[in-house]
């Protein structure tokens, strides 16, 4: 079983994916669109991907504002998702990625990617903070 990380944007959506036991987060692409509101290509993309992993669940960024208050974005989001459910017909759980995209910038900060080209792979790393944060927490409730 592999498990799909999403960090859902207005212009890009961040993909990692699980290993088979569910330990790890890798980065897979950045599925990028045009427009904000033109999505079927972006969950075509997705489709593909979890037929090419063989991916059982998605984990989805459920971006809450740091007050723990739902915005504009969530509603967006959970518009996603349930596009995502019906297109590929599995599980979508939404997970709390507050602070992952400035964890992930952290992240390249010390990797020594120059600022200019941090734009580039932010949400994809975002997406691996995501789904590590998941698979961390099915971990956790394992033990």
């Amino acid at each position: 079983m592999r498990i799909l990380g999403l960090d859902f944007g207005t212009k890009t959506v961040g993909v990692a994916v699980s290993d088979e036991l569910l330990i790890t987060a890798q980065g897979v692409e950045i599925i990028r669109r045009e427009k904000p509101a033109k999505l079927r290509q972006t969950l075509a993309r997705i489709d593909e991907l979890v037929g090419e992993y063989g991916v059982e669940k998605i984990v989805l960024g459920y971006p809450k504002n740091m007050n723990n208050t739902e915005g504009e974005r969530c509603e967006r989001t959970k518009e996603f998702k349930e596009m995502l459910e019906k297109r590929t017909g599995l599980e979508v759980v939404l997970w709390d990625e507050r602070l992952t995209t400035v964890a992930a910038d952290n992240s390249m900060m010390e990797m020594g990617i120059r600022r200019e080209h941090r734009k580039e792979y932010v949400d994809e790393i975002a997406a691996i903070f995501i789904l590590q944060g998941y698979l961390d927490f099915l971990a956790n409730q394992a033990k």
